[in-house]
């Protein structure tokens, strides 16, 4: 059966996304929306470097919704969640499941109860399905180790290292992790809640509600990574003694116990890029992907690989806990 997507927002995640989708079997692209002035009106095949398509990039979400009514929208435009909600209640209200690269959508229902509840009730009243979704938050540090603990008899701790050379990156990446500050630039903007990597706190409390432990306590800590030498990217160019990047690290703590501890090391000329996963438990397990996930081309792949698992799902807002279990297809 074919699945009739929308795609939503055409950024550098979202036209990744949109490329996958009209080369997969099974999938047929039928709308796709943008607000920049310089994609509406274009054919979406055009923008993404080949022949037309018949699909005419909108950007009047609303009505492209009505007229094409897809059963699954493909949407990656912001990382707010606050600012996203609106576009993602337009979608549910049109009867159409969403996959979203949001990364608060991920796993909301700790830092944003109030809203997780509003959009989980649309979506059960609407009988579709929300999914907040990528490499991470959605596998990398949250649904992959979670997995990992399947072979355990018992949990005592999760620990996630993620070392990611975000040279290979897309731009808005790379200035979102600083790169290019000098260190007060990056100290204040941390301050403002403009540089830190979006969704760590949301893979805490997707691990933690997964394995049925109720967290005390909690940390994210924000400090920046220095070049030791000038760095000179596609998108910025970083000279030693300044910000090449962040270093984050999300704990979790049970009776003052760390239980769950989620290191980020995202910067320009990273060495020794990895996703590296270790369970304290019996047995203990610990798992290297050597080089590590590329995040752009795993966030489109786990957004279009999802479709399947999320038309078999549940009503409502959910997790990549909660859902069939995601894979190619």
């Amino acid at each position: 059966m074919t699945t009739r997507v929308m795609c939503y927002g055409l950024g550098p995640i979202g036209t990744g996304i949109a490329r996958l989708a009209c080369m997969r079997a099974g999938i047929q692209v039928v709308g796709a929306i943008d607000a920049d002035p310089q994609k509406a009106g274009r054919d979406l095949g055009e923008l993404l470097g080949g022949n037309a398509i018949g699909v005419t990039i909108s950007a009047d979400a609303a009505g492209t919704l009505r007229g094409v009514h897809p059963d699954v929208v493909l949407h990656a435009t912001q990382s707010s969640l606050a600012a996203v909600a609106p576009q993602l209640q337009e979608c549910i209200a049109a009867g159409a499941d969403v996959i979203s690269t949001c990364e608060e959508l991920a796993y909301p229902w700790g830092r944003q109860p109030q809203l997780a509840a509003d959009l989980d009730a649309a979506a059960r009243a609407a009988d579709v399905t929300l999914l907040g979704t990528g490499v991470n938050p959605g596998y990398a540090m949250d649904a992959l180790p979670v997995m990992l603990t399947a072979a355990c008899a018992e949990v005592r701790a999760v620990r996630v290292l993620r070392v990611v050379d975000a040279a290979q990156r897309r731009g808005p990446l790379q200035r979102k992790i600083g790169a290019g500050l000098t260190p007060d630039e990056f100290a204040q903007r941390v301050r403002d809640g403009a540089v830190r990597h979006v969704g760590l706190p949301e893979s805490l409390h997707m691990i933690a509600a997964a394995l049925g432990w109720r967290l005390d306590a909690g940390s994210d800590t924000i400090m920046p990574i220095l070049a030791g030498h000038a760095i000179v990217t596609e998108y910025v160019a970083v000279e030693a003694g300044q910000v090449a990047g962040v270093h984050q690290i999300a704990r979790g703590y049970i009776n003052e116990r760390e239980v769950i501890t989620l290191e980020l090391r995202m910067y320009v000329g990273a060495t020794d890029p990895q996703d590296t996963v270790e369970i304290d438990g019996d047995p203990p397990l610990r798992m290297t992907i050597a080089g590590g996930i590329h995040g752009d081309i795993a966030t489109a792949a786990i957004a279009v690989n999802a479709i399947a698992s999320i038309r078999q799902a549940k009503p409502g807002l959910l997790s990549m806990t909660d859902i069939p279990l995601v894979h190619y297809w």
